[in-house]
């Protein structure tokens, strides 16, 4: 993908303002409507089993999380994923802490039959997610984003779903093509929650781009963008957290395309 192409599609979310239900965790809420609005998307954190289904059908994306999940949230997550399937709606799954205790696989497991169009986590999720290891320390990965590749391949094929894999490269397959983007900064992994940020836009650039695997590139190379020039004028990770929301707010086309460092990967994926 080429800087023009991300940025046609960032245009189109500044001028589209799309809805975005989000059913995430409490700890990155404030965090992951800020980034929304600095994009120019529409956030909405509507969690009750009340509501969800009917909030779903006037969205635009869904983005479940399940960083801090209990039962009530599990059952919204579940009302509001079968909804966004029966209408079309796409939506983005991010198994955060995924192989971290059986409940957690457990929900994953079932989220997972509910199709989402994306699943974006770090190397460990993705790996527990394809069932090639349970290992995992909380939210944070054990494993880097290139040693889930193999298992990205098959749950992207297996599910139907566009799979990202974030880290010092992400990596995004849907079980045929595989994207590199190898721009952010390591900063970013020392602010909590802006992986799940990052989930969140995959979902404003889904709600204007019906390709998932062109909507989460892109989603992917702004954010990361922003985040490498956010690092460059942030004195520490609390500096940064502001420094991103202005850093995705003033992206422009000049500053992408003298930045973007994203190539399609050309050897195969899996071991003959």
């Amino acid at each position: 993908m080429q800087a023009h192409e991300v940025w046609s599609r960032l245009i189109a979310v500044r001028e589209q303002a799309p809805l975005i239900h989000n059913i995430t965790n409490f700890v990155v809420m404030n965090n992951t409507a800020n980034a929304l609005l600095a994009i120019g998307a529409s956030p909405a954190m509507i969690h009750s089993t009340d509501e969800v289904e009917d909030f779903v059908a006037v969205s635009k994306a869904l983005v479940v999380n399940i960083g801090t999940l209990y039962s009530d949230q599990v059952a919204a997550y579940k009302l509001a994923a079968a909804q966004a399937k029966r209408l079309g709606v796409p939506w983005v799954f991010d198994p955060v802490g995924a192989g971290a205790t059986p409940y957690r696989r457990v929900v994953a497991a079932s989220l997972l039959r509910l199709q989402p169009s994306v699943i974006r986590g770090n190397g460990s999720e993705i790996l527990t997610l394809a069932q090639q290891s349970g290992a995992g320390r909380g939210v944070d990965s054990l494993h880097g984003s290139e040693a889930a590749l193999e298992g990205a391949h098959r749950l992207a094929r297996e599910g139907s779903a566009v799979v990202a894999i974030t880290g010092a490269v992400d990596y995004v397959t849907d079980g045929e093509r595989v994207t590199e983007l190898h721009n952010g900064h390591p900063l970013m992994a020392r602010v909590t929650g802006l992986g799940c940020s990052a989930t969140a836009v995959i979902g404003a650039f889904l709600a204007v781009e019906p390709d998932a695997f062109a909507a989460t590139v892109a989603a992917l190379a702004v954010f990361s963008v922003a985040g490498e020039v956010a690092a460059g004028w942030a004195a520490g990770p609390g500096s940064l957290q502001v420094a991103l929301l202005d850093a995705l707010y003033t992206l422009d086309e000049a500053t992408l395309a003298d930045r973007l460092k994203v190539k399609a990967r050309s050897e195969p994926l899996l071991k003959c």
